[in-house]
This record gives C-alpha cells, sequence and structure tokens, in this order.
C-alpha cells in the first residue's frame, strides 16, 4: 500500500526533493558519458559539457554560500571529466548537508530554487541534449515514476523504473 500523501511539507524539504532529483538526473546524463564527451564543441562556441559541469558546481557552491550567510561566486575552470563530476556531486551533498541541518537559512527557499537550483536543472537538461548532438544519447524515462529520495545526492543512484526507447 502506498504511504499516505502530506498535506504539506517544509520548504527545506521539498528542496532537498529538487536536489535529489538533480542527483538523479544529472547521475543518469552523467554515468557511461564516453570519455570525448567533456570536450564536445557544440555549434555556436556554446560551452562543452566540462565547461557546463564546472557551472553546475559553481552553482550550487553558491547555492550553499547564499543559504549559509557568506554569499560568494566563483567561476571554476573545468577538471578532468571524473574530478569535475565528483566535484559536482560533493557539491550537491554539501548544500543538502546544510539544508538537512539546523542551521537557519538565510535565504528564502523561493530565492534558491529561482537562482541556482532552477538553473542546475536547467544544465542538466543541456547536457542530455548535448549527449544526444554527441551520438551518445540516454533514454527517455517516466522521471514521475523514478526512485527519487531527499538526501540521495550522490552519485550512485536508483536504477530507472521505466525508460523510453
Amino acid at each position: 500500500m502506498a504511504s499516505p500523501i502530506p498535506e504539506t511539507v517544509s520548504a527545506r524539504d521539498l528542496m532537498r526533493h529538487c536536489l535529489a532529483t538533480i542527483a538523479y538526473r544529472a547521475g543518469k546524463t552523467l554515468r557511461d558519458a564516453p570519455a570525448a564527451f567533456a570536450k564536445f564543441q557544440p555549434p555556436e562556441d556554446a560551452r562543452t559539457p566540462e565547461q557546463i559541469l564546472a557551472h553546475m558546481g559553481d552553482l550550487m557552491d553558491w547555492a550553499y554560500s547564499i543559504a549559509s550567510g557568506n554569499p560568494s561566486w566563483k567561476d571554476s575552470r573545468p577538471l578532468p571529466w571524473e574530478q569535475e563530476v565528483q566535484r559536482f556531486f560533493a557539491s550537491l551533498r554539501r548544500f543538502d548537508e546544510f539544508l538537512a541541518g539546523d542551521a537557519q537559512l538565510q535565504a528564502s527557499p523561493e530565492k534558491l530554487f529561482q537562482g541556482p537550483v532552477a538553473d542546475t536543472l536547467n544544465h542538466v537538461g543541456q547536457l542530455a541534449m548535448l549527449r544526444r548532438m554527441a551520438g551518445a544519447p540516454i533514454k527517455g524515462e517516466n522521471y514521475f515514476q523514478a526512485d527519487i529520495a531527499a538526501g540521495r545526492v550522490g552519485t550512485e543512484q536508483a536504477r530507472p523504473k521505466r525508460e523510453f526507447d
């Protein structure tokens, strides 16, 4: 039997679920990417996947810095792909652990969502599109059925329940 649907959830809990959703979708997009994907150059001098991923890590660092009351922005140079993947998930985890704690948020969840969190989710979609353009598409999925849980923000994610060919 399904668990009851709560009437409300806290903004922090919803934000943590948003981060878990980013981790799930980014994990799927980054997992098994061909080695050449990191430096795939789309047309018109758009960012490469490694540049986008570095920016995603910067966004999560920025979100943490805002939430903890020490807002700061840094443009990172991309690390080698696997290191950049690990850096992104470490940044995501640091922000999630802050949200899971008792420290007071120094910015509203709405502002955190509309800025760095939504931007990161947008970039996950860009990476998925670039994988298709690079000849290494990921399968579509019914994300409503995905096993996504707050706090699960690392590279290890549940396997898809229903993918499309």
